[in-house]
Formats: structure tokens, C-alpha cells, sequence
């Protein structure tokens, strides 16, 4: 995953202020999230280049949700972001990427999405909190959307909602004659688990 520059640090220093606010050390963040001690370090130095997964894993353990780690700007009652702003936070093999677009605070954060699937490239997720919902917009191209054990193609102007809180993943038919973009929202409610 490549990020535009500035994303990694402002992440970085974002985690290490949520995390010393609640009094947490490395180790507790490292437990609390599931992600390794070495990869906390790394992440809070702005470094390295963190998984989609790895980062929601942190944000679910911090109660903050993934925009209040990846967005420039807090939340005002209007927050823009210009076309070419939003941050890079996966980049496919063959030119496919994801952009963070938009997202709301706590408790209940809402994410919405800009997915590029250049023929052939696809996005595995790990289930995420309990009780997350997905929406997906197919724009333009055809995507194989796989929740759980069922995969469906879906083609341009296709919609589809579904459980985000089981394995599910994202992929352009490798016999597209070209990319496929859609937008996805996702839903996580009460992501500080009632702390406030």
C-alpha cells in the first residue's frame, strides 16, 4: 500500500496521541489490536506501509474508527475533500487503488470509499467490528463481490449491501476488458464500545 506523502506520519502521530491518552503503552496497543509490537513502532514513526487491515485493527482498538486516523482535516458541520486529496490506502498490482474519501467520528463512523480493479486484481478483508455494513456502487466495469461463502458479479449501475463483519473481498474479472471502479460505504456502529 502506498500512501501520498504526509499520510504516514499524520497517521502515525494521530495513533501515538490516542493511544498515550488512554495511558496505553506499546504493548497494550500491540494486545489490545492483535498487531505486532514491531508494527505499532513502526506505524507511529510514520513508516512502512500498513494494511488496510492493520490500520482498522488499531482504530477498532483505540475506538476511534480508520477516518479520524487517515483524515487531514477534523470534522466541522462541512469538510471537503478536493478532487486528488483523498488518501491512497491500497494500491493493486496492476494500477488498482482505494481512496478514502470521506468519513465520520465516532461513535458510529461511516467510510465512503473510491475503488479502482484494474482485470485480474482483487482486495481480501477481514471481517471487521460486529454489526458493520457495507454498501457498493459498481460504476463502471463488472465486480466479483465474495461475502462469506457466496460470490456475486455485479456490473455497471449493480448495487449491494452487506455484512462487513464477515470475510469478504473485492475483484475485476481477469478477462475485463478494463477497470472497474465503484464506490463502497461502510458502517461501523459504536466503534469506541460505548466508551465516550
Amino acid at each position: 500500500m502506498t500512501q501520498a506523502p504526509g499520510v504516514n506520519e499524520l497517521i502515525g502521530q494521530r495513533v501515538r496521541q490516542h493511544r498515550t491518552a488512554r495511558g496505553w503503552t506499546l504493548d497494550e496497543l500491540a494486545d489490545r489490536s492483535g498487531v505486532s509490537r514491531r508494527m505499532v513502532i513502526t506505524i507511529e514513526h510514520g513508516e512502512g506501509n500498513p494494511s488496510i487491515a492493520t490500520l482498522l485493527r488499531i482504530s477498532d482498538a483505540l475506538g476511534v474508527g480508520l477516518p479520524v486516523l487517515v483524515d487531514v482535516e477534523r470534522p466541522r458541520a462541512l469538510t471537503v475533500t478536493a478532487a486528488g486529496q483523498a488518501p491512497v490506502l491500497w494500491r493493486g498490482a496492476r494500477g488498482g487503488r482505494a481512496l478514502l474519501v470521506a468519513g465520520t467520528e465516532p461513535p458510529d463512523v461511516v467510510e465512503l470509499w473510491d475503488w479502482t480493479l484494474h482485470p485480474g486484481e482483487e482486495h481480501t478483508s477481514e471481517p471487521h467490528s460486529a454489526g458493520t455494513r457495507e454498501l457498493l456502487l459498481v460504476l463502471d466495469g463488472g465486480v466479483d463481490l465474495r461475502v462469506g461463502d457466496r460470490t456475486e458479479r455485479l456490473g455497471s449501475g449493480d448495487s449491494a449491501a452487506f455484512a462487513g463483519d464477515v470475510p469478504h473481498g473485492y475483484a475485476a474479472p481477469a478477462d475485463a476488458t478494463g477497470p472497474a471502479r465503484f464506490t463502497l460505504t461502510v458502517f461501523q456502529p459504536d466503534v469506541t464500545g460505548g466508551r465516550r
